[in-house]
């Protein structure tokens, strides 16, 4: 069974910095591709970063590129976005997920509140 854990956020002011840890079991975790999205009161989820299985090949949303940054840990199957110069419009519910299992809506775990404000 598929079980993604996301922990560490929490409310800080703007510019601040938070890092986000996710513990995925399921599929082999080194053999999938993993990536973060986050959803807004009132929009959809959205992506906001990926990371292949190697770690080779990164991507981000052009919202955040610049500002976080994604990583992962084979061993310790688990996968890592910090977070820097927070502005309010990252407040979100942010949630890890095998990419692979997005487009069917499945995999995904309860999510960490993320709240950016002054």
């Amino acid at each position: 069974q598929v079980q993604r854990v996301e922990s560490g956020g929490g409310s800080v002011r703007p510019g601040g910095s938070l890092s986000l840890s996710c513990a995925s079991s399921g599929r082999t975790f080194s053999s999938v591709d993993m990536g973060w999205y986050r959803q807004a009161p009132g929009n959809e989820r959205e992506f906001v970063a990926s990371i292949s299985r190697s770690g080779d090949y990164i991507l981000y949303a052009d919202t955040v590129k610049g500002r976080f940054t994604i990583s992962r840990d084979n061993a310790k199957n688990t996968v890592t976005l910090h977070m820097d110069s927070l502005k309010p419009e990252d407040t979100a519910i942010y949630y890890c997920n095998d990419v692979a299992l997005v487009g069917l809506d499945i995999g995904w775990g309860h999510g960490t509140q993320v709240t950016v404000s002054s």
